[in-house]
């Protein structure tokens, strides 16, 4: 037996905190998995990890292993990739979390870009509008929009996006066209997940935050956009939602100097030293594609 076998099942089981999503990130099986790192604590002589039904945790004899051979693994990786994989086919799965207009229309059709270019890549598309545990579900990447929250995960910027704040030019006719952020107090707003829509003062560039509220309530695009079509009220979201509404003359944009223009789309991972090659290359390939 090897004395590497097991040590990079261990360790991204470590990571991801399960038997089950460290096997999708290594697109292998559980039980392929289970074994191999059951044969490295047989040859230590130790129990790297604490098993119960519910969870996995590093015992301390683990947690040190880890930090001894989390650079070993980084440092075969790139000795790998030196040394002739760049010159290998790209192939494996690629699975990929992702929601919106822009995942559908942008980032999807550059993903089967790549996959074309790579006929061995598969992809495992998830456009569900949901939150999900990127390292714990087994997701290569994902597609996340607006200010990031602190986490673990490493983010990189595809391209920023402004907000749009858009109405039906029946809904302008019949309560009137705001003037001001301000003034949406008075108006029937679609209202995603935060009642609090952010602006900035075109003068001083400072953020304008109005609460608001409305008829309807959605994390749902299609139908956010299917509400302002049919006169429910004003939307603010990003404008590739909305610019076809607005092409179509379904709705018009309103506030326009007062838009939030400092919102951004990431693409986010977990640690890249544990990335497969071709996961690399598609998230290298999406980057490259907006500079």
């Amino acid at each position: 037996m090897a004395i590497w076998d097991g040590v990079e099942e261990f360790s991204v089981v470590a990571q991801t905190g399960s038997f089950t999503a460290a096997a999708q990130r290594l697109h292998v099986s559980t039980s392929h998995v289970s074994r191999q790192i059951s044969a490295l604590e047989q040859r230590l002589g130790v129990k790297l990890l604490a098993r119960t039904t519910r969870s996995v945790r590093l015992t301390e004899v683990g947690a040190d292993y880890l930090a001894q051979v989390d650079h070993l693994i980084t440092a075969l990786q790139d000795a790998n990739q030196s040394v002739g994989g760049q010159n290998a086919a790209l192939s494996g799965n690629i699975r990929v979390s992702a929601a919106g207009p822009f995942a559908e229309h942008t980032l999807a059709p550059l993903l089967l870009d790549f996959a074309a270019a790579h006929p061995q890549i598969t992809l495992d598309l998830d456009f569900n509008n949901r939150t999900i545990d990127l390292v714990a579900e087994g997701y290569d990447f994902a597609l996340r929009y607006g200010v990031l929250r602190n986490s673990s995960l490493i983010a990189r910027k595809l391209v920023d996006h402004r907000l749009a704040c858009v109405a039906s030019a029946d809904y302008l006719r019949d309560h009137g066209t705001p003037q001001t952020p301000k003034d949406l107090a008075g108006h029937s707003c679609l209202v995603a997940n935060n009642d609090v829509w952010r602006f900035q003062d075109p003068e001083t560039d400072k953020p304008l935050d109005v609460r608001v509220s409305g008829r309807m309530r959605t994390n749902n695009v299609p139908l956010m956009l299917e509400g302002v079509r049919r006169g429910f009220g004003i939307a603010y979201s990003p404008i590739t939602n909305v610019q076809p509404l607005i092409d179509r003359g379904e709705a018009q944009a309103i506030l326009t100097p007062f838009e939030d223009r400092s919102r951004s789309h990431w693409i986010v991972y977990p640690d890249r030293h544990l990335m497969p090659r071709h996961v690399r290359a598609a998230i290298d390939h999406l980057i490259s594609a907006f500079n």
